[in-house]
């Protein structure tokens, strides 16, 4: 049996452990009725409290829809990862739906229920929980902080639109202005969707903010001014929001053995679900994508599922994700900047990208590797004694041994033991701008029997860098087998490889690999072109068995370069079938051919 089938029987048979079958609590018995379209946040708050009081205890919603208002919820400050930084958002408050903390042995049944929320909520949090199920119900918002309008005829000089009836708008002075239940779009990003072919652009706002609105009829918006340079077709739907990150889709914070179980995820704002110092997460049947019945097209303000210093087990499975703006799943850690060295033993580390930063990195008994910022060399290696959080962008980091030198400064900390297995299989990757698959973990990684469909960029992305994001961080054993990959990385043409191993070492040490241990396997390519992989500082890398299918070629991208790799050694590219009317080229740089052991045209 699978580690995680074992973790759920264990956890379905708690009532051994406590001696009892779980206890039933009824959010009924609180007062709140389903489909009154009243605020159940209050009611909700106190059946929370009340499993507090118990071990072993089912939070029951009996079917229906539950609406969670901004004024009665639960309004906590939490820095989360990835997010925002202290000038976009100074103040880090969090208006929380549904607020779990500190609770053990809890499953949430939704039975199928729908929970709206209203305004600008993080829908829920569970903050120091642990062997707690979210499973059957769907989350949407009542008027989504993304706005969506339809194209139906366009000239240079004017454009007629339908806009959604969720995207809420007013027409002042000529001018078209977003709002919503307690806010209004200040800041635009939009992304242009084709809904004819699944592609997703970046797009622009700027000629309907310059231009002037004419309300024709009930939803339909006549724009007029400089259209001449805007790119768009009849059928296309431009997508809309304001570009801050002040809450998030749902925040697991510093917690253990989390479920989530068939779960609908119309809609999130904010970067998505966070799982943040948190160890042994499963997904299982999430579907994060709009209602078919909708019409909406977009289920992402950003990301839709993003691990940043987790460890133990981290498996997604069984599902979906359709609609977003930004990444369906990132995995990694944070490299903190060494900017001072205050003893032997003891130096002060800070956070370097605006958006993350205020929650401690690094706890006693972590094991941690003194990284080179430029090269993503490991130098070192030590063990954190003591760590405190000095200031929202700095800590003290007290090691059990003295530095190997006092010359670190600049140089980072990654932590070594907030990092986790990973394991993707079994899911669908559709309708992004963006990448699908972000993982940076030494662990190990399978990512299996997927489907990534026309993912803007690199259908999966193997970074680490700590001068950028600052994410960490190295990959040591990644298998990428049996999965579809088709059209993808049309965004990023003519390189449209569909598997990106990119480190950021700026300045490469000599002999010294980023990566290790990568297999490519018994996968099946379609590809935009020829671009199949790129590759730059792994060590031991395969791709092998897998078939390739040419599509079509993008402008651009008749470059027939199938593999570049740039600084690996130990390479084979053996055995597979390339269905094309090319011929499978390999481009070296900073590497010979010695390096490489394949059966087709080596290009330096």
């Amino acid at each position: 049996m699978t580690k995680l089938f074992c973790l759920f029987l264990t956890f379905l048979n708690l009532h051994l452990v406590y001696g009892k079958a779980p206890d039933t609590i009824r959010v009924t018995n609180f007062g709140l009725k389903p489909n009154s379209f009243e605020d159940a946040s209050a009611p909700v708050q106190k059946a929370i409290e009340a499993c507090k009081r118990r071990n072993n205890v089912v939070l029951c919603f009996p079917k229906g829809r539950y609406d969670f208002w901004p004024q009665q919820a639960v309004h906590k400050a939490y820095f989360v990862s990835n997010t925002s930084s202290a000038d976009e958002v100074p103040d880090k408050t969090k208006v929380i739906g549904l607020f779990f903390e500190n609770l053990t042995a809890l499953t949430i049944d939704g039975n199928g229920s729908q929970f709206i929320f209203h305004g600008k909520m993080t829908p829920w949090v569970m903050d120091h929980c642990s062997n707690v199920i979210l499973q059957n119900l769907t989350t949407d918002f009542e008027r989504p902080t993304m706005s969506e309008m339809k194209f139906l005829k366009l000239s240079p000089d004017s454009i007629i639109v339908s806009i959604h009836p969720d995207s809420k708008f007013a027409i002042i002075d000529q001018k078209l202005m977003w709002y919503g239940e307690g806010w209004g779009t200040k800041n635009f990003h939009a992304i242009l969707v084709k809904p004819s072919t699944g592609i997703y652009n970046y797009s622009t706002w700027e000629p309907f903010l310059k231009g002037k609105a004419e309300l024709m009829s009930q939803n339909r918006v006549k724009f007029y001014g400089d259209f001449s340079k805007f790119s768009a077709e009849p059928g296309d739907i431009l997508t809309v929001r304001d570009p801050v990150r002040d809450q998030v889709g749902a925040f697991i914070n510093c917690s253990k053995n989390i479920y989530l179980k068939n779960l609908a995820v119309r809609y999130m704002h904010g970067l998505g679900i966070v799982s943040q110092f948190s160890e042994n997460l499963f997904f299982d049947r999430i579907q994060i994508a709009p209602d078919l019945k909708s019409g909406r097209v977009i289920s992402c303000f950003a990301d839709a599922v993003h691990f940043s210093g987790c460890k133990g087990d981290v498996v997604v499975e069984n599902s979906s994700f359709k609609g977003l703006h930004d990444d369906p799943i990132n995995i990694h850690g944070t490299h903190l900047k060494i900017s001072q060295v205050l003893s032997p033993t003891k130096v002060r580390v800070e956070f370097m990208h605006p958006q993350t930063y205020g929650f401690g990195a690094f706890f006693a008994g972590d094991s941690i590797a003194f990284v080179h910022s430029q090269s993503l060399q490991i130098f070192g290696k030590g063990v954190v004694k003591k760590a405190d959080l000095v200031s929202e962008k700095e800590m003290e980091i007290e090691l059990t041994e003295p530095l190997l030198s006092d010359k670190m400064i600049g140089d980072c900390f990654e932590n070594l033991t907030w990092t986790p297995t990973a394991t993707i299989r079994n899911c669908r990757f559709e309708g992004v701008n963006t990448r699908g698959l972000l993982v940076s973990t030494r662990r190990k990684v399978l990512i299996e029997n997927n489907t990534f469909y026309r993912t803007g960029m690199y259908a999966i992305l193997i970074s680490n860098d700590a001068s950028g994001w600052y994410e960490s961080g190295e990959v040591q054993d990644v298998t990428i087998r049996n999965n579809t990959f088709e059209d993808c990385a049309y965004n990023t043409s003519p390189d449209s490889y569909a598997i990106a191993i990119a480190p950021e070492d700026h300045q490469p040490a000599k002999g010294y690999f980023v990566h290790k241990n990568i297999r490519i396997e018994n996968n099946k390519f379609r590809l935009l072109g020829s671009p199949a992989v790129t590759a730059r500082s792994v060590d031991k890398l395969l791709f092998n068995n897998n078939i390739i299918y040419c599509t079509q070629f993008l402008p651009g991208a008749e470059t027939k370069i199938s593999f570049k790799l740039d600084g690996c050694a130990d390479v084979q590219v053996l055995k597979n079938k390339f269905h094309t009317t090319w011929k499978p080229v390999i481009k070296l740089q900073d590497m010979t051919s010695k390096q490489v052991k394949t059966d087709i045209e080596i290009k330096n």
